[in-house]
């Protein structure tokens, strides 16, 4: 028992630094651009995902003077095809390209499209975003003046989870939304941003080609996180945006959301494992569950973390996502939540649209052939 209060005290710590982390955050000065120079948006796409148009569409209304977008699929069949190319009818005035990549010759898909889109993108300014993100018609604007730092290399967009149909889904969401982004804000405040994270970055050309480009993040299954790393050992500086953007996550059933949480959770147990195992302190309900389980009489200290726990997801999910709070789905969320991570310590492979990989202790991954 004694271990026990020594993590929901250390559980009881994060909180309080959340806290102070988001109110940091909150404080700095959000600039207005004095030049809105042009920029290139990379869009990879694989398949119809839910609302897919409505997210292209927010893409193809941004008020901003000088941008294009460029999408890429594997070959023209892919269902994608046929909604980018109403949205370019209807948008005539939007400049877009749409490359058919052909199967990956990397592990990575995602970075293979972003490869081949970059060496076709006309602008310096680069933003890599995923088909399941929407935007604010001012977000170009917002990264814009952050950018006016010559400095700044790399900005992980914040995103607030907007939950599909069915509980799992809301209970995702819920999780992304307090407890994601409190990681994030902690580490920003005790050690900078020395990584990248989220469905949206934002890049110069000149970071990218720095590090390696594309073709060093190949192997990678968490390509934004070492993309941030590496920029930041290069001597670039990483941001984490005041641009929040919308991450639409789906609806998928228990099967294929359980799945999707592990290789998450499986991931970044790889690419930061002492991140990883001191998420502990980021659940302190089991923790307060087990320690009036172990003795009724110390439910004064357990009811005062989980207080506090309660306190920091309002910050983080009210305060910085304007997202709003299912206060009784979140105990079932904190559950969840530690019975995934828990699950994270074991197993080495994943699967990723329809495809099995086998992941390596450093954060790659190669993709495990099938039996013809």
């Amino acid at each position: 028992m004694p271990i026990l209060f020594v993590i929901l005290a250390g559980a009881a710590v994060y909180a309080v630094l959340t806290i102070i982390a988001v109110w940091r955050f909150l404080r700095v000065h959000r600039a207005v651009a004095s030049f809105l120079e042009p920029v290139s948006i990379l869009k990879p796409l694989a398949g119809l995902d839910l609302d897919l148009e409505d997210n292209l569409r927010s893409f193809f209304e941004l008020d901003y003077p000088s941008f294009e977008i460029l999408f890429a699929v594997r070959d023209a069949f892919d269902p994608a095809v046929a909604v980018v190319e109403r949205l370019r009818a209807e948008y005539e005035h939007v400049s877009t390209r749409l490359l058919i990549t052909g199967e990956p010759t990397y592990a990575n898909a995602k970075v293979f499209s972003l490869d081949r889109m970059l060496a076709a993108a006309a602008h310096d300014l680069v933003v890599m975003s995923d088909s399941d993100i929407r935007v604010g018609r001012d977000f170009l604007r917002a990264v814009a003046a952050e950018f006016e730092d010559p400095e700044l290399g790399v900005a992980t967009c914040p995103y607030r989870a907007i939950a599909g149909p069915g509980p799992w889904s809301k209970l995702e969401a819920l999780g992304m939304n307090t407890d994601f982004l409190a990681g994030v804000l902690v580490a920003r405040m005790l050690e900078g941003m020395q990584f990248a994270v989220g469905p949206t970055i934002v890049a110069r050309r000149g970071a990218l080609r720095s590090i390696g480009g594309f073709d060093r993040l190949k192997d990678y299954l968490a390509e934004d996180f070492v993309l941030g790393k590496f920029a930041a050992q290069a001597g670039h500086g990483v941001s984490l945006s005041s641009a929040v953007v919308e991450h639409h996550i789906g609806g998928s059933g228990f099967f294929a959301n359980a799945a999707h949480r592990i290789r998450w959770a499986r991931s970044t147990r790889r690419s930061r494992p002492w991140g990883y195992v001191g998420q502990i302190f980021t659940m302190p309900l089991p923790l307060a569950i087990a320690l009036v389980a172990a003795d009724p009489s110390n439910w004064p200290y357990a009811l005062a973390a989980v207080a506090l726990r309660f306190a920091a997801a309002y910050a983080v999910s009210a305060r910085v996502l304007r997202a709003r709070v299912n206060w009784l789905l979140l105990p079932f969320e904190d559950v969840a939540a530690f019975g995934f991570w828990a699950a994270g310590f074991f197993g080495n492979t994943i699967e990723w649209r329809g495809r099995r990989y086998l992941l390596h202790p450093d954060g790659r991954f190669e993709l495990i052939p099938t039996a013809d």
